[in-house]
């Protein structure tokens, strides 16, 4: 009987160190709060998330929560689901704040993504990362924004300001979920409003609304591109996506749509999806791997 009970308390001691590890796993060494720009008094943050065991030369990926360009913070989104495999997989992760509507509109949030990205750049030694070695990826207005950083360089008038403006802020892989990327196109119910109160104009044809459109500068020598979107998507229509993706591909750019069935906005089922939501993050990071190992 002593025998029995002893064998079960080991399995029960066994099960609970094991958690505890998978717990640890799981968490990371994050350093918080990191102040990578101060635009007029305004400082913005990232998380920084280390891979165990940390390394040298790490490659980096940077993730941009959605939220209409309104809202979200970076320590929430539909791609902290990513984070943990991506850290598993050997990748420092740096999640970003960037500056909000109406408070702040466009050029402000890609403005500050740059500004992150050289960031990264100007402090690879301190933070143990390859410069060389820079991805994104970003969910709806997250998406909107990997997608500029992924098709833009300094031509396009968006590292004018912030820090370390000396750097690149060019990236080598985007993942692009579900993010507009013809702004002159309606993508949603509420466009037009959106429209005004981020790009400060109510006509879709302005210049402002081109210049935030990341078609407008799709070439030859963009970031290769994953854009994952569900076919049911209310929020920022499917079209959006399949126009993207015809740009870059008739650029010669690599790039790959993956449509989810099923899917709404933020792959919120409408029924059960395909590819599910593990296959989705496997498919960021074997794509991250492809480009970035």
């Amino acid at each position: 009987m002593k025998r029995g009970l002893i064998v079960i308390l080991v399995a029960v001691l066994g099960l609970i160190l094991s958690a505890g590890s998978i717990y640890a796993f799981q968490s990371p060494r994050v350093d918080r709060d990191i102040v990578y720009c101060d635009c007029l008094g305004t400082p913005l943050e990232m998380d920084l998330y280390y891979p165990y065991p940390v390394g040298d030369a790490m490659p980096v990926v940077l993730y941009i929560h959605g939220g209409g360009w309104y809202s979200g913070d970076k320590s929430s989104g539909v791609g902290q689901v990513e984070i943990t495999e991506l850290v598993r997989r050997g990748y420092l992760v740096a999640a970003v704040n960037y500056r909000l509507a109406p408070r702040y509109q466009f050029p402000a949030q890609i403005e500050d993504v740059k500004c992150a990205v050289r960031y990264l750049r100007a402090n690879a030694d301190s933070f143990g990362l390859d410069p060389d070695r820079i991805g994104v990826f970003g969910d709806s207005a997250g998406g909107h924004l990997a997608a500029l950083l992924g098709v833009t360089d300094k031509s396009s008038g968006f590292d004018s300001s912030g820090g370390c403006l000396e750097g690149s802020s060019r990236v080598q892989a985007v993942v692009d979920l579900f993010g507009p990327s013809d702004l002159t196109l309606a993508f949603q119910q509420q466009w037009s409003l959106i429209i005004e109160h981020v790009f400060n104009t109510s006509d879709p044809e302005s210049p402002m609304v081109r210049q935030a459109s990341p078609v407008t500068y799709v070439s030859s020598d963009d970031a290769p591109f994953l854009i994952i979107h569900g076919d049911r998507d209310d929020q920022v229509f499917l079209n959006q996506s399949q126009e993207l993706y015809a740009g870059l591909t008739s650029a010669g750019v690599p790039a790959e749509l993956v449509v989810v069935q099923n899917a709404g906005h933020n792959f919120i089922p409408a029924d059960e999806i395909s590819p599910d939501r593990g296959e989705i993050t496997n498919l960021i990071g074997d794509f991250f791997d492809r480009y970035l190992k």
